[in-house]
């Protein structure tokens, strides 16, 4: 951003502190306008033609363009993708506590990727064992649509839910 002496064009298109057209004249001009004024020149359209430049007070100018930066960012929240780890012999209650959890992941608005692990003997009984997925993505059906199937990737068996959309 160029401010002041900075600005170097012949003509340059002039906006006063309020908004108003001052219409073109040469960077000179423009500056010991602003000088008068006590703020500074800034060209805010480099690209136009003329370029277009503002009187302004440049520091409070930065910290408004850093602010609607800031705020940007805020709103600006990605989903994340929560995991939910389990074995293949889970427990009912264990169960119900990582379905709780789930639920929680997936009220915030963050996507379940369910997990089902499988180590040592486990790996023989893989297709027998996937109804623990589909017992999970049945109870929280009310709440999640499954995004991705169950898919075997390795020693696991993984499948993603996200939020229903009301």
């Amino acid at each position: 951003m160029q401010i002041n002496e900075q600005i170097r064009d012949k003509e340059v298109r002039v906006i006063g502190e309020e908004g108003e057209q001052l219409g073109i004249m040469s960077a000179a001009e423009a500056q010991y306008l602003a000088d008068e004024a006590g703020l500074d020149l800034v060209k805010i359209s480099p690209k136009a033609n003329p370029p277009v430049v503002k009187i302004i007070d440049y520091g409070k100018y930065r910290y408004e363009q850093k602010r609607k930066e800031k705020e940007n960012r805020k709103k600006q929240s990605g989903t994340e993708i929560k995991e939910i780890r389990m074995s293949p012999n889970i427990d009912t209650n264990d169960l119900n506590t990582k379905m709780n959890a789930a639920r929680k992941f997936l009220a915030r608005g963050d996507k379940v990727k369910v997990t089902l692990r499988f180590r040592g003997r486990e790996m023989s009984h893989m297709s027998t064992s996937k109804h623990v997925l589909d017992d999970f993505a049945e109870a929280l059906e009310e709440v999640a649509t499954i995004e991705k199937a169950p898919k075997v990737e390795g020693r696991t068996i993984s499948l993603v839910l996200a939020a229903k959309k009301q």
